[in-house]
């Protein structure tokens, strides 16, 4: 071959760069074969090692069979250990207490049915919700939400009282109703603080509320049933909130401390013998959550699910690496967040976990 048809040797070294041998336990990229037919397990096995947000999802599907396996006899007893947790039947029933956080909108939305399944069968033990993932959960037991369109017009949707989540539809009626049902309790919880010296908490608020319900579709009347406590520190901020509002002019006084509640919040992390948190979306549900586990200095294991990015420096974008540097996931904590919309991740991820164990 004369030197003009050679390679030239820049080319050559860029190109063909030997590369160094993998480790021994380095797995190969393989998605699901069709042609073994359709099995939904086996598909969804399969994620771990297909790559991108699919091994993600496989690595929570992992950190949540882990949350729900741990038990405190899984570890060696310490020398400070108390009588009771050197019993190893007690230590055998000390499991990872769970925080469970989740936005409105997914209540909003059929992942209602999935928390309530959750929160039914006692598989988690504490949940951090917004103010909408509060009332739109009793509101549904009201009047049903519907399936609209991204693409509707608000002028028109505003015109006809109709709102807008999402792709959802929420007709104002259901807010009417929503305030025909909880005048009457915000009545009797204020003549209870006033004749019994009843402190209300935002958590009282919801327990109390999940009672009067009495609906077996809503989350918080199985929160109720099964005492798991439920936190919402702004649970001003949204239709209850206006409920609040309207019921101070016309009976004024009624009084929701906030400290109690945080006390308490805090308290569930710093008692956890083990501490694990699946957060839904971002912002006040997902700090609340971090923040109460920085308490006993960070959660053991946890998994983020939302579509938010870092590079804003919003508290919603942060990995879990970044919770790490402040204390609220453990540096040896096992952790990962999966880049996707929760109401296409959360039901396969019960599916392979909560459910599977059941």
């Amino acid at each position: 071959m004369s030197s003009k048809d050679s390679i030239p040797n820049c080319a050559a070294a860029a190109v063909l760069v030997r590369s160094e041998g993998v480790p021994d336990d380095a797995q190969p990229i393989r998605g699901y074969d069709f042609e073994n037919g359709v099995d939904y397990n086996a598909l969804l096995s399969t994620y771990i090692n297909t790559g991108f947000q699919a091994t993600s999802f496989g690595r929570a599907v992992d950190i949540v069979n882990k949350m729900c396996a741990w038990r405190l006899s899984d570890e060696p007893v310490a020398e400070n250990d108390c009588e009771e947790d050197r019993d190893l039947e007690y230590r055998k029933s000390v499991k990872c207490k769970i925080f469970l956080g989740y936005t409105s909108n997914l209540v909003s939305s059929g992942i209602r049915e999935t928390i309530k399944y959750l929160v039914k069968n006692s598989m988690v033990d504490v949940l951090v919700s917004s103010a909408g993932g509060v009332e739109e959960d009793f509101i549904k037991c009201l009047a049903p939400t519907y399936l609209g369109d991204f693409t509707l017009e608000g002028r028109a949707l505003r015109s006809k009282g109709l709102n807008r989540i999402g792709n959802l539809i929420v007709p104002n009626d259901n807010y009417c109703k929503f305030e025909d049902w909880i005048v009457p309790i915000l009545d009797q919880m204020l003549k209870e603080q006033k004749e019994d010296g009843t402190v209300w908490t935002p958590s009282k608020v919801i327990h109390r509320l999940g009672k009067e319900i009495n609906h077996p579709d809503s989350i918080y009347y199985w929160a109720y049933k099964n005492n798991i406590p439920v936190y919402c520190p702004a649970i001003t901020d949204g239709s209850l909130g206006d409920m609040l509002y309207f019921h101070s002019y016309r009976s004024p006084g009624l009084v929701i401390d906030v400290v109690q509640d945080i006390r308490a919040m805090n308290t569930e992390a710093v008692r956890a013998k083990k501490s694990g948190v699946i957060i839904l979306g971002g912002g006040l549900v997902k700090h609340h959550i971090c923040n109460a586990n920085l308490m006993r200095n960070g959660a053991d294991y946890a998994v983020f699910v939302n579509t938010a990015q870092e590079f804003d420096g919003s508290d919603a974008g942060a990995r879990p690496d970044e919770a790490v540097s402040w204390g609220k996931i453990k540096a040896d904590a096992e952790s990962v967040k999966v880049y996707a919309e929760a109401s296409l991740v959360f039901p396969l991820l019960v599916a392979q976990t909560f459910a599977k164990n059941n």
